[in-house]
């Protein structure tokens, strides 16, 4: 048996006392009381009313706020005795252009109301608070006369939740987005989409009326689905280059349906911190519930992840019902998205290609312009006016066409027709140098052609390409040389229109395809 020194036998034990003290310690932290902050509140509140039973609703589903807001009822704060805590909020006018000096406003984290709804008055506390893990948490104290025979549920209370809780789960002139892992109802997109209409989507009109009648044709046709026993569900896709209206075709989707009382559901990202698959079970768990309904799915090569394919196809094909929900993908990458998504019918059924514009839809386009400034006859835009400029604007998407409008009206306002830096010399010269690039073939799946069936009959000249040939070279090419009657010579929105081409083929040849067009959000 060996022998410790006393020194040694000191220092193992101070050693050994240090080490019992940390672990001492550490325990004495674990073993900390937890706090559930709602069960505390609601403790709190049965100790101040004990006479009282208290029905607790979250207000994301039983929004009794908005409720008494729209009318039907009225929730009075009750600020005698400091008996509320709130941050008093400053908000600016919606831009700098409206006039005003904003207005306050108060967000209660804490807050005692008297609720009047139906001629009878409920006590309510507000109390909202950070948790570390669920982030936010906000929650409803009803306070009502306890029931005889002392209830689980108040019966009077639970009057007010179910009309408050259908009141909330309805649409008022609203449109749910999902972003950060939940849905919100969303006023200004609605607004955004009540200016949209099919006169405003120039697009080949065989596509267009196709397209129409295959998502409300879904809507009203769902007796056909149950007579052949057939899932009442529809998948399309939306693809193409950037800018040529897959954008403005789904807000007037949006807006047409509304009359049928279709509700539109738009999901702008997967994130979430509880994961994105988390982020689809909530989606779709919610379009079920809000069926029939339009649930978009905009950038879908961008939510929908190899890390997340499995799980989306999943709710897409799972044994829950999708009965009513009509899903719309877009999408400027078509081969980005994995077979399994775009080429398997009963999950997206069909695809609508959405090409750069041919020569009679940018006809149609001009014509929509001008109909537009149809105020300024001193533009001189006529139906010949129209097809010359079809014939200038050729491989400009939509998006481009209007930015070319819009610069060339500034200019005639802003009397910059007759810059000297572009004259009629300046844009023959810049006519000889400028380069553009082809219409990318890379959009184009299974031998699509690149350019419209509207190009293909107007006498547009091109080489057609497919994803099978090699990738186009950039090609120098001029402004297309387009000869200007004699009698429209002097036509000045002609003229700076020339110019404004010229300015735009430059910096269409200084992008690539993917980034030529700027793509617009719905929201």
């Amino acid at each position: 048996m060996g022998h410790y020194a006393s020194g040694d036998m000191l220092e193992s034990t101070q050693t050994s006392s240090t080490k019992l003290a940390a672990l001492t310690a550490f325990k004495e932290h674990c073993s900390g009381k937890l706090i559930n902050t709602e069960l505390a509140v609601v403790e709190g509140i049965r100790a101040i009313h004990p006479g009282k039973h208290v029905t607790t609703v979250a207000p994301r589903s039983v929004d009794l706020f908005g409720y008494a807001k729209a009318g039907h009822a009225e929730a009075k704060l009750i600020t005698t005795g400091d008996s509320y805590q709130s941050l008093r909020a400053y908000r600016a006018p919606g831009s700098r252009m409206e006039s005003g000096d904003g207005q306050l406003s108060d967000d209660v984290d804490f807050g005692h109301y008297e609720y009047k709804w139906n001629g009878e008055i409920f006590p309510m506390y507000h109390v909202a608070w950070a948790d570390e893990t669920m982030g936010l948490q906000s929650f409803h104290y009803i306070l009502s006369d306890r029931d005889a025979g002392d209830a689980v549920h108040s019966v009077a209370a639970d009057r007010l939740v179910i009309k408050c809780g259908k009141w909330s789960s309805e649409l008022h002139e609203e449109i749910y987005v999902f972003d950060n892992g939940h849905w919100q109802k969303n006023e200004d997109l609605w607004k955004a989409v009540q200016s949209a209409s099919w006169d405003d989507v120039i697009l080949d009109p065989a596509m267009k009326e196709t397209l129409i009648n295959d998502v409300h044709g879904f809507f009203d046709n769902r007796a056909v689905y149950e007579e052949v026993s057939v899932p009442w569900k529809r998948g399309i896709i939306m693809h193409g280059t950037p800018g040529c209206g897959k954008t403005i075709s789904i807000k007037a989707l949006m807006h047409s349906l509304q009359d049928k009382g279709v509700a539109s559901l738009y999901v702008k990202s997967f994130d979430a911190c509880q994961g994105p698959q988390y982020s689809i079970r909530s989606i779709f768990a919610h379009a079920r519930v809000m069926a029939p309904c339009l649930l978009l799915l905009e950038d879908l090569d961008s939510l929908v992840k190899d890390e997340v394919r499995s799980y989306f196809l999943n709710e897409v094909d799972g044994i829950e019902s999708n009965d009513g929900i009509c899903m719309i993908g877009s999408t400027n990458h078509l081969e980005r998205l994995d077979p399994g998504i775009s080429k398997r019918p009963s999950r997206f059924d069909r695809k609508y290609h959405y090409k750069l514009p041919g020569h009679q839809e940018r006809i149609l386009y001009c014509e929509y312009w001008r109909k537009k400034l149809s105020k300024r006859s001193d533009l001189g835009i006529t139906d010949e006016v129209c097809e010359i400029v079809a014939k200038l604007t050729r491989d400009f998407t939509f998006a481009y066409i209007k930015e070319l409008f819009v610069q060339a009206l500034l200019a005639i306002v802003g009397g910059r027709d007759e810059d000297e830096d572009m004259t009629d010399a300046s844009v023959s010269a810049a006519v000889d140098s400028v380069k553009v690039v082809e219409d990318s073939a890379k959009l184009a799946k299974d031998g699509e052609k690149t350019v419209s069936t509207a190009d293909a009959t107007s006498g547009d000249s091109g080489t057609e390409k497919t994803e099978k040939d090699s990738k186009p070279a950039r090609q120098p090419r001029k402004v297309p040389e387009v000869e200007v009657p004699e009698h429209l010579q002097d036509n000045a929105f002609l003229r700076v229109l020339r110019k404004q081409i010229v300015a735009l083929v430059k910096d269409m040849d200084n992008t690539t395809d993917e980034a030529a067009a700027p793509k617009p959000k719905i929201a």
